[in-house]
């Protein structure tokens, strides 16, 4: 397999991922707005229903923005880790060349008959 297919492959796996993790939180705020409806009896089957349906859609909403900010944060970190990735390699490409010429002065300085 060549790198696109390879890409494509793993983007795919990653919205299949997404879209079933999305599916599990759609039925986590049904049971839970089920559950928080019970305990309310007095209400009637319509009200039961109504309420049930307002709460787990509040609940998606919160769950959507909390799942939208978390991947503008990881965003932002890995833009960061990258930046700092890139001044840190910067950095250790810039010493080579004086790590060259300390290690040939040490190997002059080994290698030089002293009187």
């Amino acid at each position: 397999m060549d790198d696109d297919t390879t890409d494509t492959i793993a983007g795919s796996l990653r919205q299949l991922e997404g879209y079933l993790l999305w599916q599990a939180e759609v039925a986590t705020a049904q049971r839970d707005a089920t559950a928080f409806t019970e305990q309310f009896p007095w209400l009637t089957t319509g009200q039961r229903e109504e309420i049930a349906r307002a709460y787990a859609q509040k609940r998606l909403e919160v769950s959507r923005l909390t799942v939208t900010h978390i991947a503008q944060r990881c965003r932002d970190l890995r833009s960061e880790y990258e930046d700092r990735y890139r001044r840190l390699r910067f950095g250790l490409v810039a010493l080579l060349p004086c790590a060259a010429a300390l290690g040939a002065a040490a190997a002059a300085v080994a290698t030089r008959s002293w009187p």
